[in-house]
């Protein structure tokens, strides 16, 4: 990471193209979203978990695996492991009539005329009802909005008001810009779904919080008063930047190697991660750090009212 040990970049001064970028890109997912309102009437592309559905447990007598069994039903990709290694889960949609039977019968035909009648067994079928899915879209909003609440407090105390701000919109930024992705693409949103849209939320939160640690530990240097705030701002990321892309790029290279080995049945979720670590680089840089210095221009938000005897901090 030598290679930029002494960077020297003006990333706050390329803000308004990067503004331009973001804005463009956040537009184009809100048609996407808008678009599959009018088409399907759902702005995203809810699995079972959330639109309700049949779950069938299955256990199989024969050296049968999920692609084996994704396979003998029209490739189906709602198939996952269950306990043992003989055990699998298929989630299916509601049948047209309602019935969990019609759906498990469909499934055992299909099985039977693919490996045989004696090759498994349906151990369980169990159906999971649309107000159930619906308490879980629900629940999954709050979970998202409940964790920019607390970033915002806990920023607002362990750094001041206008980093957690700046934080929050950096964040806000990153889950809408996945969400157009996920819309545009029809990407299918199940419970994992939303665990990585969380993990998103996290990592793009802890680049942020180092950078700004930076500028925070500049701010409080002798003679920092004086410079300009986008220079300090800009000296901070540059300082940081070994550590952002140390850490961006041995997380997407190990996602990459998860989307290659890791299968059908966790491949949604790895494409959201790999997208989310991207998106979260980028927003710690060109849009948390130049929010810092908007909210400050505009509402002066977060001078740190020090002792009056010691040396007041910079402000960006």
């Amino acid at each position: 990471m030598r290679l930029f040990h002494d960077a020297s970049f003006r990333f706050i001064e390329a803000r308004r193209k990067a503004y331009i970028v973001s804005a463009a890109v956040l537009t184009a997912g809100v048609i996407f979203m808008i678009t599959n309102v009018l088409n399907t009437g759902s702005w995203q592309n809810y699995g079972v978990d959330f639109t309700g559905g049949s779950l069938i447990q299955i256990q199989v007598y024969e050296n049968l695996t999920a692609a084996d069994l994704r396979g003998a039903l029209a490739g189906s990709d709602e198939i996952t492991r269950f306990g043992e290694e003989s055990e699998f889960v298929v989630r299916a949609p509601v049948a047209e009539d309602g019935s969990i039977g019609a759906v498990a019968d469909e499934i055992e035909t299909q099985l039977a005329a693919a490996f045989g009648e004696e090759a498994f067994e349906i151990v369980r079928t169990e159906q999971v009802g649309a107000k159930v899915g619906g308490e879980l879209q629900l629940k999954a909003l709050y979970a998202i909005l409940f964790s920019f609440l607390l970033t915002l407090i806990y920023l607002a105390i362990r750094f001041e008001l206008r980093f957690g701000m700046a934080a929050v919109i950096a964040t806000l930024h990153d889950i809408m810009i996945t969400l157009g992705f996920l819309a545009a693409f029809r990407v299918e949103i199940a419970l994992p779904t939303v665990a990585a849209i969380l993990t998103i939320l996290g990592y793009s939160l802890n680049d942020t919080i180092v950078v700004f640690d930076r500028i925070r530990e500049n701010m409080h240097k002798k003679g920092a008063r004086k410079r300009d705030p986008v220079d300090l701002v800009n000296q901070s990321i540059n300082e940081t930047l070994p550590r952002t892309i140390l850490t961006s790029g041995t997380t997407l290279a190990v996602l990459l190697a998860l989307l290659v080995l890791g299968g059908a049945v966790i491949r949604d979720f790895t494409v959201v991660l790999i997208l989310g670590v991207i998106i979260g680089t980028y927003s710690s840089i060109f849009v948390a750090s130049p929010a810092l210095i908007e909210i400050q221009n505009r509402w002066g938000l977060g001078r740190v009212g020090e002792k009056k005897k010691r040396p007041q901090p910079a402000t960006v």
